[in-house]
């Protein structure tokens, strides 16, 4: 995790250059929603990768280092360099402790999945789907651009994506994706919807994403809504 002090400057836009919270009760420029945007993203990795921050002490260190000279400063840069190295640091290692705990949560769901639910394939990848229902169009190939609807899940059921919610299909080649995504969607034809349980190594992997945790197995719900043709 890399924090810019671009970034930080962005975050607090709208505080005073005192040490307390500045009350927005709503957003009235572009300048306020990009503020607002950007540190409500930057709020959310931070929450996400468990980094506790006190909130004055913060606001503090962006004050200092904005108004003092540096020889001033609390920490100087080397001290500041150390201690983002050491966090991130433990953040990897954080992140590796998760993610063989969510490979092994993984693969244990799966050979459950399977055994427990007779309409549940399996390809030889380890890619396991279930027909919801069947279309009578034509079966993309890996070159094509095809035009989805999807609800993307954690295994526990928590949603982290979904293009209904969005309220417009999604257009993308089939290898621009995930692999399991590749594979999937060569086994539909259009008008077919189909859900998806795919395993973390035909997904994203040890590396964790926003809202998605290091070795995490997905399911998706996908309707394929069309072939475009080529990229």
């Amino acid at each position: 995790m890399k924090i810019s002090f671009i970034m930080i400057i962005l975050f607090l836009l709208g505080c005073d250059n005192q040490t307390s919270r500045k009350s927005v009760s709503k957003l009235t420029t572009f300048e306020d929603s990009t503020s607002y945007s950007i540190g409500a993203d930057l709020g959310s990795n931070l929450k996400r990768q468990n980094v506790g921050v006190d909130y004055d002490v913060f606001l503090a260190g962006l004050i200092d280092g904005m108004e003092l000279p540096e020889e001033d400063a609390k920490l100087n840069q080397k001290e500041r360099r150390e201690i983002m190295s050491t966090l991130q640091n433990r953040i990897r290692e954080k992140e590796k402790n998760q993610g063989g705990t969510n490979l092994q949560a993984a693969e244990e769901f799966l050979a459950k999945n399977k055994k427990e639910n007779p309409d549940v394939k399996e390809t030889p990848t380890g890619l396991q789907y279930r027909v919801l229902k069947e279309g009578d169009g034509v079966i993309p190939q890996k070159e094509d651009r095809v035009k989805v609807h999807y609800v993307g899940r954690l295994m526990d059921g928590t949603q982290f994506d979904s293009s209904i919610d969005r309220g417009e299909p999604t257009e993308f080649g089939l290898n621009q994706v995930i692999k399991g995504w590749t594979e999937g969607l060569q086994l539909m034809k259009v008008g077919s919807k189909y859900e998806f349980f795919i395993h973390p190594k035909i997904a994203y992997g040890p590396r964790a994403r926003p809202q998605i945790p290091a070795n995490s197995l997905l399911v998706f719900e996908v309707e394929l809504l069309d072939v475009i043709g080529k990229k």
